[in-house]
């Protein structure tokens, strides 16, 4: 069997810019800029190890609009934290949305989701919980 191996998330945006600067300023990802092979520039982050690329869409072309949860396929990301009760306050200070407060869902382990750009839903979960 072929060897499968984690490549990228790909995000599309109406303004690429703004939403690499709202994974930079949330989550301390490290925007990644260079020139595609057609001569556009390209937005890329370092999230956490995860490399997410971002994608212009200017707003002339058609596109659905992002679905609500709970959805069938790629719901949502996760990201792995420590002190979730403090990261979402300072989360909430940067002005995240969040759209599940912090929970236990078992014994050592409690999640929240916040609303990114697009509607993209981010999971934080954290399983030091003691």
């Amino acid at each position: 069997m072929a060897k499968f191996v984690y490549d990228h998330i790909h995000l599309r945006s109406p303004d690429a810019e703004e939403t690499a600067r709202w994974y930079e300023r949330m989550f301390g990802a490290e925007i990644i800029r260079s020139i595609q092979s057609d001569g556009r520039p390209r937005i890329d982050l370092n999230l956490g190890g995860v490399s997410v690329f971002i994608a212009q869409v200017p707003e002339a072309n058609a596109v659905a609009a992002p679905p609500e949860p709970p959805y069938l396929g790629l719901e949502h990301i996760g990201l792995r934290v420590e002190g979730i009760d403090a990261v979402v306050t300072e989360l909430k200070a940067k002005g995240a949305e969040f759209t599940v407060e912090p929970k236990t869902i078992r014994p050592g382990v409690r999640i929240a989701f916040l609303r990114g750009p697009q509607n993209v839903h981010i999971e934080l979960l954290d399983r030091s919980v003691g």
